[in-house]
């Protein structure tokens, strides 16, 4: 008996010295969209190569969110249909928390492209909590160009200097 104490004891040890991993949150990263209140929005249409950097937001936030931020992403495939009825999110003051409490998501990102003119264009990307429907943060950069880098960098900053900053430091 006396030679099982040993081994016995020194796991119980090293059991007790091993940090438990908490789960990572859950969240349910909805496409960004466009708020166009430039004279060429105004003038209707939208443009194939801003579509296009809207995806590619969309997909630079979840990388970031996932590898930068620890996230765990839950799908919204399949929910196209009821994302595009409820849009624009910017306006819908929170639906999007119903949509990601159904795919059990505890946090619900979404994000806005404020496009004023072809050169000044804002970036917004709201969290809300899904348990209470409340925003715990509201992320907001001014960009200059209306390129794929300038968009890429102002969500890059945004998570970097924002969501991932120290309260006190944003």
């Amino acid at each position: 008996m006396p030679k099982f104490r040993m081994p016995v004891a020194a796991l119980a040890l090293l059991l007790a010295a091993t940090p438990v991993a908490s789960a990572a949150p859950k969240a349910a990263i909805f496409p960004f969209e466009l708020n166009d209140v430039s004279i060429e929005g105004e003038l209707g249409g939208r443009r194939a190569d801003e579509t296009q950097r809207l995806a590619l937001a969309t997909q630079e936030l979840r990388r970031l969110a996932t590898q930068d931020a620890g996230y765990e992403l839950v799908e919204l495939s399949g929910l196209e249909g009821e994302i595009e009825r409820a849009a624009p999110l910017y306006k819908c003051g929170g639906c999007e928390v119903n949509i990601a409490r159904r795919v059990g998501a505890d946090l619900a990102f979404t994000g806005t492209v404020r496009k004023v003119s072809g050169l000044i264009l804002g970036l917004t990307i709201q969290v809300r909590d899904v348990s209470n429907g409340r925003l715990t943060h509201v992320l907001q950069a001014q960009i200059r160009g209306n390129t794929d880098e300038s968009w890429i960098r102002g969500i890059r900053w945004l998570v970097k200097n924002r969501l991932l900053a120290e309260p006190g430091q944003q």
